[in-house]
């Protein structure tokens, strides 16, 4: 099993070479190491791959070396306040964890406010500026830290600070726990070292993440706006298009009292989907349900238990097998994917799928980019299924229905002229955070040109971006 730890040095010759010795002698490997100064002259993030006893003797053996400075620093107070749970015992962690560093406290106050929470102002007596530190960071790992002072300590102080404050951010605008809290931080030091790697700013990193979690939040409530269209298709047959700020398009074919959902967006705007399905779609919670995925993606598939029957290929449901055994799914398996989209669960609350409503409809039969994998048939109409070679992600798929004429093409095909202005704004994150939004591009871009020849005379309705027909006419109604 792999473990991040956060670790605090002295910037002094020798410092790493003790934590690894202690991770080595101990049976573990190191399989990533992140240090940059620019952010922070003493927090160094070390990936160990070891097993669950052998990470206990790596933990205590890094909590108990000491990293003294040469010359002790000036006596002065750090007043700061912790966000603790209203329950007896709360603050024992803190102050044992205070003990440990031989730190003495100056000043105290609490008391009970009306919330489930009590927020104790502490004095911690400053003589020795790492240990501080190292305190600070051991204390934002048990709950919430605001440093109100830490005036003369201020440079060596000023990493930690930042990594504590952005932490306190995320917490407080996503409500995270700790675990969570600790999550985001270790995640978006990957993303910081794989882009420092690109000459970015690694400041960059941590606003575009920012960015990411602000979006979400800014557009939930009264403030979710996506566009809704509905056409007439023939045979009775309506399509809806539902168009979300951030997240995939959420297509529902209906005619008589069952619906087809393919796809379902991000998990954070359920409240707010289900609200105006509810309000456009008459007698919307007495019908059946239906949803056919096109990809595993969580951006797709966030709100998968919602529906009487899910139908995906092998390939996507072996993707949420992984999760549920807590492997990394197909996504997460490539290293330049995986930090986005462990914060964009986190981000949108995505919880792996049960399954128990799935129902599996095709799996692959060659090694072709765009490979036929089966059919299937509901709701009286008949669905060709193709399974594409992984350009986008791995079990990525194509439906194409042959009497409506008609494809859902998910991510292999989207139709950026047909993005809404919050979906243009959201759609400049991802790519940057990830590098690519594609596994392979090179075969994304083969995939796409195959699928545009194959579908020319079919309305497209995509995964993201209004309906459209793809060989350079104008794009259809469907979808505006």
């Amino acid at each position: 099993m792999k473990r991040t730890y956060i670790t605090q040095m002295p910037d002094k010759a020798g410092a790493f070479l003790a934590a690894s010795r202690a991770i080595c002698e101990n049976g573990g490997n190191i399989v990533r190491v992140n240090y940059n100064k620019a952010v922070d002259i003493h927090t160094l993030f070390i990936e160990v791959s070891a097993d669950e006893g052998q990470h206990a003797e790596i933990a205590r053996e890094l909590t108990a070396l000491g990293y003294l400075p040469e010359e002790p620093s000036e006596r002065q107070v750090i007043l700061i306040v912790l966000t603790l749970p209203d329950k007896p015992g709360a603050v024992e962690p803190v102050l044992e964890v205070i003990n440990n560093h031989h730190v003495n406290i100056s000043y105290i106050s609490s008391q009970e406010n009306g919330t489930p929470y009590q927020y104790f102002k502490m004095g911690l007596l400053e003589e020795d500026a790492d240990e501080i530190r190292k305190l600070l960071e051991e204390v934002s790992r048990l709950c919430e830290v605001r440093i109100l002072e830490y005036d003369a300590v201020e440079k060596l102080l000023d990493g930690t600070v930042f990594y504590i404050g952005f932490a306190n951010e995320m917490r407080a605008l996503l409500h995270l726990t700790q675990e969570q809290t600790n999550e985001v931080l270790i995640q978006s030091n990957r993303l910081m070292q794989a882009l420092d790697e690109r000459s970015e700013s690694p400041f960059k990193t941590f606003d575009y993440i920012r960015r990411f979690a602000k979006f979400v939040v800014e557009h939930k409530g009264e403030n979710f706006r996506a566009e809704f269209t509905t056409t007439e298709l023939q045979g009775g047959w309506r399509v809806h298009i539902i168009q979300p700020p951030c997240g995939s398009n959420v297509t529902i074919l209906e005619n008589g009292g069952e619906l087809l959902f393919v796809d379902s967006g991000f998990a954070c705007f359920r409240d707010e989907l289900f609200a105006l399905l509810r309000e456009r779609i008459p007698d919307f919670d007495k019908r059946r349900r239906n949803l056919i995925l096109t990809h595993a993606d969580l951006d797709h598939a966030g709100l998968l238990d919602e529906f009487d029957a899910v139908y995906l290929n092998r390939d996507c449901y072996e993707n949420f097998m992984l999760e549920h055994r807590g492997e990394p799914c197909f996504r997460e398996q490539n290293p330049a994917h995986a930090p986005y989209s462990v914060l964009s669960r986190i981000i949108s609350g995505y919880r792996t799928p049960s399954l128990k409503n799935a129902v599996i409809i095709g799996e692959p039969k060659g090694d072709g980019l765009l490979d036929a994998i089966g059919s299937f048939s509901l709701m009286g109409l008949d669905f060709r299924l193709y399974e594409g070679a992984g350009g986008h992600v791995r079990g990525e798929m194509l439906i194409v229905c042959d009497r409506l004429k008609i494809a859902f093409t998910g991510d292999i095909l989207v139709n950026v002229k047909g993005f809404t202005k919050e979906q243009y704004e959201f759609n400049l994150i991802a790519p940057y955070l990830m590098t690519s939004v594609n596994v392979d591009s090179k075969k994304a871009r083969a995939i796409r040109a195959l699928t545009q020849e194959m579908l020319k005379d079919y309305t497209i309705l995509p995964g993201h971006g209004g309906g459209e027909a793809p060989a350079g006419r104008t794009p259809t109604a469907v979808g505006g």
